[in-house]
């Protein structure tokens, strides 16, 4: 799409709406801006924009606008059936989201990262190991730095990563990354997504436009993914943990791709199994980018992880505390729960997302979790579930800071405080960094 010879309407101001907006003004097109929420941080944006010769359209002129406007672009935090989405979609006008509209502008190959966990540090892994391949990595997506926002950033030495996800998928019709993963598939964002089969379905996506010249790497210990292969394209090459694959697998602790000996498991600065995975992707990813098998062992090697992902913050006192603010779904917290060898003092709690807690404490039951404590929004709905699975070692609080505070109270030398919400953080807070951050500053005020 060229520019400066179409209207635009953007839905959403957020981080992801402002960055398209902002290029949009910025490369000479026409710019409509229409956002419900009125917060601080969303009303700078706006100001910033209207400065830039945005317009701002108010509800009882929105239906008007439809009818001028070539292009809506959406914000992934807008679901695909809002109201102003639906009348652009009946009058057969173009949709798009943030995310392929960047993609529209942008000329790098990509390589599109998507799955329920892991993507965050998989896609930090990627471009860890770019870098130090002397490649341009541009690290963009649903981590939080919108791909519009760095189209002007390319060259021809550019390797876009792209952490991608549902949100932003539901709105996709042309976008077609070289090479596609999906690293796991487990229950996530259900009170948007209504179904798993849903939920799927959105993961899918990231492969339906690819063609037998690209790649797709799929998780071949997760029954549904492996099956994604037959609804695709691509070449398909899967990582394993229990079997030598077609692509990159462990046997013995030793990681391999294809018959090529990369590296022992030891050696992976990050433990878990859930990072052999996620450097399992990493090295299939940068193999078939052809990147020095020295590089790619430098870079796992001397990888520090992720903020808000199983972040030490502190030692006090004899006791470790977690932030693993990111986990922000059952799935993952268990993850963070099997790494946890110590007896550790669990917090839980946020905005639900449609999921159930059975699983997770049935798994807390059987782990080094010595006690729980619930708060946010779902405290009442963990605790109900906590009770019918026998799991009683619990303190419930709705206030954040209090929950921390208590957690240290019962904390003992040698014990874990680990932040591991299973939930979304928008009771409470703006997002999981936010979330975090208020965890490390309570923390280091100890």
């Amino acid at each position: 799409m060229y520019i400066k010879t179409q209207k635009f309407l953007v839905l959403g101001i957020s981080k992801s709406g402002y960055a398209v907006a902002k290029y949009i003004l910025s490369n000479g097109g026409k710019c409509y801006l229409f956002e419900e929420l009125s917060t601080p941080k969303i009303q700078t944006a706006i100001n910033e924009l209207l400065e830039l010769g945005g317009i701002r359209v108010d509800q009882k002129d929105v239906d008007q606008i439809i009818k001028q406007i070539d292009v809506l672009v959406i914000s992934p935090g807008v679901p695909i059936n809002h109201p102003v989405a639906v009348k652009v979609k009946n009058l057969n006008k173009r949709i798009v989201g943030e995310l392929e509209f960047g993609v529209l502008q942008f000329a790098p190959p990509i390589v599109a990262i998507t799955g329920t966990n892991g993507k965050t540090t998989t896609a930090t892994l990627v471009e860890s190991i770019f870098n130090r391949a002397g490649a341009k990595a541009l690290l963009v997506g649903n981590i939080g730095i919108p791909i519009s926002g760095r189209i002007d950033d390319a060259d021809k030495n550019t390797v876009c990563i792209a952490e991608v996800s549902s949100f932003q998928l539901e709105s996709v019709s042309s976008f077609c990354p070289h090479i596609s993963c999906v690293l796991n598939i487990a229950p996530d964002h259900l009170e948007r997504h209504y179904s798993m089969e849903n939920y799927i379905y959105l993961k899918k996506r990231i492969f339906k436009n690819q063609r037998e010249s690209e790649f797709l790497i799929l998780n071949y210990d997760d029954e549904t993914v492996k099956e994604f292969s037959q609804e695709s394209k691509a070449k398909s090459i899967y990582v394993s943990l229990k079997e030598k694959v077609y692509g990159g697998y462990r046997i013995d602790k030793k990681l391999y791709f294809f018959d090529e000996y990369i590296m022992d498991e030891e050696q992976l600065a990050l433990k878990g199994e859930h990072n052999v995975f996620n450097a399992l992707f990493a090295i299939s990813i940068a193999k078939l980018m052809d990147v020095n098998n020295d590089i790619i062992i430098d870079a796992l090697k001397n990888f520090k992880g992720v903020r808000h992902r199983m972040e030490i913050v502190a030692k006090k006192e004899g006791v470790t505390f977690y932030n693993d603010s990111k986990a922000t779904n059952t799935a993952s917290t268990i993850v963070a729960i099997e790494n946890m060898k110590e007896p550790t003092i669990l917090i839980l709690g946020g905005s639900e997302k449609g999921e159930e807690y059975i699983k997770l404490f049935q798994k807390i039951k059987i782990s080094s979790v010595k006690h729980a404590i619930l708060t946010g929004a779902s405290r009442l709905n963990m605790l109900d579930c906590a009770g019918k699975v026998g799991y009683s070692n619990i303190t419930v609080t709705p206030d954040f800071e209090t929950a921390v505070r208590i957690a240290k109270i019962i904390s003992r030398e040698g014990d874990n405080v680990l932040l591991s919400p299973a939930c979304a953080s928008f009771d409470c807070f703006n997002g999981y960094e936010e979330r975090g951050d208020k965890f490390k500053s309570i923390v280091e005020g100890f």
